[in-house]
């Protein structure tokens, strides 16, 4: 069975263009597209012009919309869906996205581009290769010979190792004889056909020669395309002269082809001796006779040229033509237009005929003139002032001109310094017609010669044939055509020129020169067939669109095309954007730039693969942008003479560094045979030698022993088979100063190849003597020694320049071993450690140009472990090989030992001890563990695995194995030992514990530097099957719902635990089924178990501060009932409610006997929760009727023992109500510092009851702040402390909408005979039904709550308090009044609690309000931004005197909380319904609403290493320290709006 696929996920992002990103695919993967936070409200619609299946053909401008899919089926969540492309096809391809829904491109939002590789075929067996395994090797072609002496002398590269030749052009070349100067493109080069031979050697004999040299020899053929230039002497460009940039079609030239021609008659002239006198000699040896030169070209050649003519206007023309006008009354009348005038350039660039609009000189200067007394005064008048403007425009165009002279000169003389001064040029000496002071800048026939002022005149007469060479601009955009019009570069002498080419002028389209286009096709479909790849000759200065033309061709003809490119752009941001539109699959780089070998070992690395013992990435990954792939040349054609530039000891060394680069390799012929002198391209003339299997050939053959000819097929085999083999990681280590350690691993055998090279920058002073190299170590077993080998000079035979063949340095030679065995060496000797696992190298005659490759692979024991533990990974469901790779490991057996069946028999809690658990709930076990500290980075944040992975997932896509987290894996086995020996103490979780234990045994004896990847790997595929099996043990609604609820979901398994110092109170003895059990370390004991919930982590992880009455029971309902956990929902309902007193739950509940009754609206939460329980579990209604054990029987009573005082559910919560009906005032018990050293003492008085006139709930002080708002001042300094912040007494908005929801449903329950009391009595004794009640609140709400934009309710007793309208109120009758008016985001609750209280216009309107003021990027605001207690950003450290934010007393004055947002999106949703009837389209517009919020929760949870929401952030979504990273009803909420989202989709779904 073939594996599945490779994915990558690319995350659309609005607005983003990506084409300056490179990102590389294979063939036979997929693309995934998904929606980034940006466009989770977006319509988007997504186009991609890569073929949908094998049978279509690739057309670049045709563009096939890629369908939308979600894997749950689910409209509503927009996280899941995905669109998928399909890689059948290599090349270069576009993608493109809308969001308006439109499949419009002009109306595009965001694109990109992606590669795909191609897929190469060799040999023989048409064996598949892929890049990284080309071994290239450049010929000049021309210097091959005849075409019938071309298989021996390409048989040298098959001998040497190599698969694929580079032929510089194969066509006829021009009257340069340049191998890049192409005379006509369409034929073989006549040259390679013998004189007088009756066979003519075409196009298709070269083509049959590649498929020969393919099948029999394993060489693959490219060659180059040059798009940009042809030889001055192409005859088809004399016939088509429209297809250069000539005088007809490009007369913005002409200035600059004058100018050409007065220096190169200068030159020629100063070849004469016609400027001696002046200080110009024939020889130009000085920086005085080029001083000399710029002085005569600035004051007495150009002058007298007079070139600014070509861009001025001629005065006295214009003057009379203006004066005639004006005497003719051609006066323009019109009104508007230009406010001055400016020169029209001729654009045929003649002299003095640019001009000026007339029309509008009359209108601006046929004016009336005051002090005029005449009409030929006043026509004087307007021609003076006209002529004084035109004047000074002619000046100004003279000077820009004189700009472009200056720049013009200087760079002629920076030329002519070059070759005729400069050490380093040629040194020409004497100026002859062949050899200028600069070359020109345009081929004219030789019938236009004969001086400037026949040259300019032909211009205009022939000016089709002085056509413009070609060459290229330093520094130029190459983007931009430096011949178009508006480009200087020619008149300002910036090219550096290719004299014998012209350049070819394409236009934007095939209509602009159909020839042109015409014949290039022809010339790239000739050559695809021909070659297997192509090369860009020039790339960055071709123009982009013909380059994407010509190569949709050339793919046309081989789908497969291998592209590669030389760029210059000297942008990473440039070349990325021509790799895109091109389709270039490999940049040729070069090893001759590095300055030094560390340099050169940095290019190793950077150009090679991932680093030794990287992670194993998972299938399906993110698509992340990437860097060129490289073709690796340790020299190409172009570059200067390696011996020359370094030394001839460094051919060998630098050589076997490029062959062990993890990439394409190249080389240049010569280099093997270590030819002393640059091949050059245009001058030699000299062939190529051939091979022969002979001992001592004679001249022109060679055989293995030439050069270092035997050694570079032994490197190139090398790095043919590290590439076929998958030898794809690798590690560089700087040993010294000249000496590089390579090595090239195996992660499928784990075997290894280490290569050491002494380079030799410069030549040693004694090359025979080694010095001291330290020592370095080798893990694994040493095999053998692939090759050792050195560089040597002989004194017996000395270089002469072969007059007809090019040959090499006869007196250096290699002196090479291969396949020796270790102890055999000469140039190393080897120490093994006791431990059997590492061995020494030392050096003692590594000279310098000396290498040595190393094969090792792992002991016989860490092999053995090596399989062990990728069958336990099997287990996983990993498809891990065995070293052959004939056995797949993948385990889905249910045995006994078996990882899956251990996991499948634990319940949620035992996961949730295996995945999480925070230091303190550990520590409270008290079996001394905490979470795990990693040195130099701190404890993880979970002790379960769930720690661990949010470290590797972070360290793994990045191979970050400098982590310390590596680092500690790699020094011991603390972290490995830890994870089994804190599970094994768990009866329970025994198995799983000695699982563990079992295979880290196998890991400790691998190689350390293995440790972290195979770690990595278990913990990862344990983590996976554990929170699958945790999944697989939730509702239907978590297991069918998206990644982002079942991560939301296993928030419920991150806070819901037992911690033996923060139970809940023991429930009832009689309760059926009996809760859990489990052994308490601290007792001693096995006892009562039942899960309790923390509010957050870290905060609230053990002890008094874990278990919040309010935190608990908002959460409830999305991370218990509507996970399906409703055993552990039901335990701690009927556990609080043990604990009622004084009608209330407590907040904190300190076991119960430390419980603090100072919240007023926790009771509420849990009334609602058992609503809700009753609603949504199967026979929830059961519940009422479950025995509660009363912690305290009446508010006086000290804490009584479970089962002494029982009473059903339902009268724990008539009680609840009643005491709300009759009215309380209590002082909390054992009052005063010892339970809160903040509060003041009036702070302790507490009071709750019902307002009989509204029906309205009400309870609190000024001095105590009973709902989730319950920040309390602690600063004496700034004079907050014992002040609540937001004390929010009176009827606060959602204690009174929860209060309806809950007496509204009890009306019903009693009706369906599910509830059995009806209604409650007030103080007065006065019997309310539960229906009355309902509606009394009801027939207030609005008329109290609702701040009307239109009319101020007749209730109202505070208008002049209002500050925003078209809201609810906070509360209602607050001591403090004005704080009733503000704008808080509370009233949501209320409305999800009973949305039957609220008008739905008003409701919709109030959201709006909430959303636009309150709505930030994670959370929403606690207070109206506009409100002046406003203070966004909490600090509990802050230690200021400014009262409003001392000690975080700005708590919920302004910092975003994300619990609230679950509320108001749910309520955004239900009201959206409600309106649909009213605005057609209203609720699909919320449901993209909510999903483009809820999208940067999705992206939290996943990037938070605490793997969850938290419980605030500070203004506009910024990081608050001071907040929970993960807290339960932040989670809670969130997931509850999905689940409502879903019913939109389904109505059916399940908790269960």
């Amino acid at each position: 069975m073939p594996p599945p696929p490779q994915v990558r996920v690319f995350t659309l992002t609005h607005g983003e263009n990506s084409q300056h990103k490179l990102y590389r695919l294979e063939k036979g993967w997929i693309l995934r597209f998904v929606l980034g936070p940006s466009l989770m409200a977006s319509n988007v619609r997504i186009f991609c012009n890569h073929p949908p299946n094998k049978e279509t053909r690739y057309k670049r401008s045709k563009y096939y919309e890629v369908p939308w899919r979600s894997s749950t089926g689910l409209s509503s969540d927009r996280t899941n869906l995905t669109a998928e492309v399909h890689m059948y096809y290599a090349g270069s391809f576009n993608f493109f996205f809308t969001a308006d829904g439109s499949d419009d491109l002009k109306k595009c939002n965001g694109s990109g581009y992606f590669l795909v590789d191609p897929t190469l075929h060799l040999g023989p067996q048409n064996e598949e290769i892929t890049m990284d395994a080309i071994v290239c090797q450049s010929v000049i072609t021309k210097l091959l010979g005849y075409f019938d002496e071309w298989h021996p002398r390409l048989q040298v590269a098959a001998e040497s190792g190599y698969n694929m030749i580079h032929f510089t052009p194969v066509q006829e070349l021009g009257i340069s004889n340049s191998a890049y100067s192409i005379r006509h493109q369409l034929h073989l080069s006549p040259v390679y056909t013998r004189p007088g031979s009756s066979k003519k050697y075409d196009l298709d004999d070269l083509e049959n020669l590649m498929q020969n040299l393919n099948k029999n020899l394993g060489l693959m053929g490219l060659s180059d395309l040059v798009y940009n230039h042809t030889s001055k002497d192409s005859p088809w460009v004399l016939e088509h002269p429209e297809c250069t940039f000539n005088m007809d079609n490009s007369s913005h030239l002409r200035p600059a082809y004058i100018l050409d021609r007065i220096l190169e008659n200068f030159s020629l002239e100063v070849g004469k001796g016609r400027w001696e006198p002046d200080g110009i000699p024939k020889k130009i040896s000085s920086e005085k006779h080029l001083d000399a030169i710029n002085n005569v070209i600035r004051h007495k050649v150009l002058p007298t040229f007079r070139l600014h003519e070509f861009y001025c206007v001629n005065i006295e023309k214009l003057m009379k033509d203006f004066r005639n006008a004006i005497e003719q009354n051609n006066t323009a009348h019109h009104e508007g237009g230009p406010s001055e005038i400016s020169i029209i350039q001729d654009p045929q660039f003649r002299r003095f005929k640019s001009s000026i609009d007339m029309k509008l000189a009359l209108r601006l200067f046929n004016t009336d003139r005051p002090g005029v007394f005449s009409r030929g005064d006043r026509i004087n008048k307007c021609c003076e002032a006209l002529l004084k403007e035109v004047a000074a425009l002619n000046a100004v165009k003279e000077r820009e001109l004189q700009d472009h002279l200056n720049v013009a000169i200087g760079n002629f003389i920076a030329n002519a310094r070059w070759r005729f001064i400069n050490p380093a040029g040629p040194r020409l000496g004497v100026v002859t017609p062949d050899e200028p002071l600069m070359h020109g800048y345009f081929a004219i026939p030789k019938s236009h010669e004969g001086g400037v002022t026949k040259e300019e005149q032909m211009s205009y007469e022939d000016g089709a044939h002085v056509m413009a060479v070609n060459g290229w601009v330093m520094g130029d955009d190459p983007l931009r055509n430096f011949a178009a019009p508006g480009r200087n570069v020619y008149l300002r002498r910036e090219l550096i020129a290719w004299g014998d080419s012209v350049k070819l002028n394409y236009g934007e389209s095939p209509a602009d020169c159909p020839y042109l286009w015409k014949h290039m096709e022809e010339y790239t479909i000739q050559s695809a067939k021909i070659f297997q790849g192509l090369r860009l000759d020039n790339c960055h200065s071709t123009p982009i669109h013909v380059a994407e033309h010509m190569l949709d061709i050339a793919r046309d003809v081989r789908p497969d095309l291998y592209v590669i490119a030389e760029l210059f752009t000297g942008s990473e941001h440039l070349d990325n954007l021509f790799m895109n539109r091109l389709g270039i699959n490999s940049l040729i780089r070069e090893s001759l730039t590095a300055w030094d070998s560390h340099e050169q070992g940095r290019l190793v690395y950077r150009f090679g693969g991932d680093p030794v013992g990287a992670f194993v990435q998972p299938r399906v990954r993110p698509l992340v942008p990437t860097m060129a792939h490289a073709l690796f040349y340790d020299q190409t054609h172009d570059n200067e003479c390696p011996i020359e530039k370094r030394s001839a000891y460094d051919l060998w060394p630098t050589g076997a560094m490029v062959a062990i680069t993890n990439c394409a390799i190249g080389s240049n012929r010569g280099f093997d045979q270590l030819v002393p002198i640059h091949i050059n391209v245009v001058k030699e003339k000299r062939l190529y030698t051939s091979w022969i299997n002979k001992h001592n050939p004679e001249r022109p053959f060679i055989n293995e022993t030439f050069g270092i000819t035997r050694g570079k097929r032994v490197l190139n085999r090398l790095h043919y088979m590290l590439a076929r083999e998958g030898y794809t990681q690798v590690f560089v280590d700087q040993v010294d100063a000249n000496t590089v350690s390579i090595t090239r691993h195996k992660p499928q055998t784990h075997e290894s190849v280490v290569l050491i090279a002494r380079t030799a920058f410069q030549h040693p002073d004694n090359p025979t003597e080694q010095g001291y190299i330290r020592p370095i170590v080798i893990q694994g077993h040493i095999d053998n020694i692939i090759l050792e080998g050195k560089m040597k000079e002989s004194q017996q035979f000395q270089y002469k320049k072969d007059s007809e063949y090019i040959n090499g340095l006869p007196n250096y030679y290699l002196d090479l071993k291969e396949s020796i065995q270790p102890d055999a060496s000469s140039m190393i000797s080897i120490s093994t450690f006791p431990d059997g696992d590492n061995n020494e190298i030392h050096f003692k005659n590594f000279t310098p140009g000396s290498v040595v490759a190393i094969k090792c692979s792992l002991p016989i024991q860490a092999k053995n472990a090596v399989l062990e533990i990728r069958r336990g990974l099997g287990q996983f469901g990993y498809m891990m090989r065995s070293y052959s790779g004939s056995v797949i490991y993948h385990d889905q057996s249910h045995d006994n030992s078996s990882f899956r069946h251990i996991v499948e028999a634990l319940d949620l809690s035992d996961i949730n001890q295996c995945l999480y658990r925070i230091d303190q709930e550990e520590r409270d076990d008290g079996y001394g563990f905490g979470t795990y500290n990693v040195p130099n980075h701190g404890p993880l944040v979970y002790c379960g695995l769930r720690g661990m992975i949010s470290e590797l997932s972070r360290m793994r896509p990045n191979n970050d194995l400098g982590h310390p987290l590596c680092g500690n894996l790699r020094e011991g086995n603390w972290l490995a030992d830890y994870i089994g020996a804190r599970l094994k103490i768990h009866k329970s979780l025994n198995k799983l514990g000695l699982w563990f234990e079992s295979i880290f045994t196998h890991l400790k004896k691998i190689p350390r530097f293995l440790v972290p990847s195979y770690f990595d790997a278990i913990v990862t595929g344990a983590y996976i099957v554990l929170f699958e099996t945790a999944i697989s043990k939730m509702s239907d609604f978590v297991r069918d719902s998206s990644t982002f609820a079942k991560a939301l979901a296993m928030t419920s398994l991150q806070v819901v635990g037992y911690t033996p110092h923060a139970r809940l109170p023991f429930l009832s003895p009689a309760l059926k089924p009996q809760p859990r059990q489990a052994f308490n370390n601290n007792s001693k004991q096995v006892e009562e178990a039942t899960l309790s919930m923390s509010a957050g982590f870290p905060h609230f992880g053990a002890g008094y501060m874990r278990n919040w009455g309010r935190d608990t029971f908002i959460s409830i309902r999305g991370l218990l009932i509507l996970t399906g956990r409703h055993e552990e929902a039901r335990h701690i309902i009927l556990a609080y409610a043990g604990t009622l007193r004084h009608g209330l739950i407590p907040n904190l509940l300190n076991e119960g006997k430390g419980a603090r009754y100072n919240c007023r609206d926790a009771v509420w939460f849990w009334l609602i929760a058992i609503r809700e329980y009753c609603l949504l579990v199967p026979d929830g209604y059961n519940i009422l009727k479950d025995p509660v054990a009363r912690m305290y029987p009446r508010d006086d009573s000290e804490p009584v023992r479970p089962g002494q005082v029982d009473q059903p559910l339902h009268d724990v919560i008539q009680e609840a109500l009643s005491r709300h009906a009759e009215g309380v005032q209590f002082r909390e018990r054992n009052a005063g510092h010892q339970i809160d050293d903040q509060m003041s003492d009036r702070g302790f008085n507490n009071q709750i009851g019902v307002d009989w006139s509204t029906g309205f709930v009400f309870g609190g002080t000024e001095w105590n702040c009973g709902t989730w708002m319950d920040k309390m001042g602690s600063s004496e300094k700034a004079g907050n402390k014992g002040v609540p912040a937001t004390p929010r007494d009176g009827s606060a908005v959602e204690l009174v909408g929860m209060c309806a929801g809950v007496v509204k449903w009890l009306a019903e329950a009693h009706h369906n005979k599910q509830y059995p009391h009806n209604g409650v009595k007030t103080s007065t004794g006065k019997s309310i039904s539960f229906k009355e009640w309902f509606d009394l609140i009801k027939t207030n709400f609005e008329p109290h709550f609702f701040v009307s934009d239109k009319t101020v309710s007749s209730k109202e007793a505070n208008p002049d308090l209002i500050n925003k309208k078209g809201i609810y109120k906070d509360t209602f009758n607050a001591t403090h009044k004005w704080t009733d008016y503000q704008l808080r985001p509370n009233f949501p609750v209320a409305m999800m609690a009973c949305p039957e209280l609220f008008t739905a216009q008003n409701a919709w309107q109030a959201l709006g309000v909430a959303g636009k003021t309150l709505m930030g990027p994670l959370g929403m605001k606690t207070l109206d931004p506009s409100d002046w207690a406003y203070r966004g950003d909490y600090n509990n450290d802050d230690d200021s005197t400014d009262r409003n934010i001392a000690k975080g007393f700005n708590y919920h004055q302004g910092p975003e909380w994300v619990w609230p947002v679950g509320y108001f999106l749910r309520a955004k949703l239900l009201f959206a319904g409600k309106m649909e009837a009213v605005k057609k389209g209203t609720l699909q517009e919320t449901k993209l609403y909510i999903n483009s919020v809820l999208c940067k929760h999705y992206e939290e949870i996943l990037a938070n290493p605490w793997q969850g929401l938290p419980e605030l952030t500070n203004s506009n979504g910024q990081f608050c320290h001071g907040s929970c990273r993960t807290q339960a009803w932040s989670s809670a909420t969130i997931l509850e709006t999905l689940y409502d989202m879903s019913l939109t989709d389904d109505g059916s779904k399940k908790t269960s």
